[in-house]
């Protein structure tokens, strides 16, 4: 079978599963280290053409991270695209299932299994109300309805704007440093927040700054996620 991933977590989570299935992948499809496979532009432009030219009998993509008008011109030109949804942690392990057992034709994963059992049975001690940029100049954070935030919150970390109309809302910083937060979480993708890159913006609070792939990345990284953010957040905020 032949497969070309426009996700970089459904890249990861099918090189990992299954080595030699993919054949083309994005230019930010960075794990597993050391992929060998056609390149073929970035999530949102994607080279139509050269993924048709790969030939693949499967293209896996989401509704969030890849545009509509791309996988339709992918399904015009026959293919056959699987796109995902990918909300919350459950919808997460329903969908990676979809694509690895059903859309690739492998068998059941021992590091899906291995991903359920480490995030089942938490039991955080409270909760700590937190601000989530993901972006600066504008400054964006997590809104609504987002995979990270359903992450964030099984391990005690509520988000200020969760109840937010737009799921990823441009806030003025003002109005950041004013929203009743006891933390801010900075995770280093997409915008790569850093030591001297992000926490000075919020001096009245304590900064988290965690890994983007443990948080916003749908895949083998969900097994260590819990050990690797909860670590991190105890770190800035010692009630969690």
């Amino acid at each position: 079978m032949r497969v070309v991933s426009l996700v970089p977590s459904l890249t990861e989570a099918v090189a990992v599963s299954a080595p030699g299935l993919l054949v083309g992948a994005t230019d930010w499809c960075s794990h597993p280290a050391g992929l060998d496979v056609v390149r073929i532009g970035g999530t949102k432009n994607p080279d139509v053409a050269a993924v048709i030219r790969l030939r693949p009998d499967l293209v896996i993509a989401n509704e969030e991270e890849n545009r509509a008008p791309d996988l339709a011109a992918l399904r015009a030109a026959g293919l056959k695209v699987l796109e995902t949804e990918i909300r919350d942690l459950d919808q997460a392990f329903r969908e990676l299932e979809r694509v690895l057992v059903t859309g690739c034709d492998l068998p059941r994963p021992r590091w899906l299994d291995e991903a359920r059992e480490a995030w089942a049975g938490l039991a955080p001690p409270g909760e700590v109300r937190a601000v989530v940029p993901v972006w600066r100049r504008p400054w964006m954070v997590l809104g609504r309805d987002t995979f990270a935030g359903d992450l964030l919150a099984r391990l005690g970390v509520g988000n200020v704007y969760a109840g937010h109309a737009e799921r990823y809302p441009r806030i003025p910083l003002d109005e950041l440093r004013d929203c009743g937060a006891q933390l801010a979480v900075l995770p280093d993708e997409p915008y790569r927040f850093t030591a001297d890159d992000g926490p000075e913006a919020f001096p009245s609070l304590p900064a988290a700054l965690v890994s983007g792939r443990h948080l916003t990345w749908y895949g083998p990284s969900l097994a260590e996620a819990p050990a690797v953010l909860g670590a991190a957040l105890r770190r800035a905020h010692g009630s969690l």
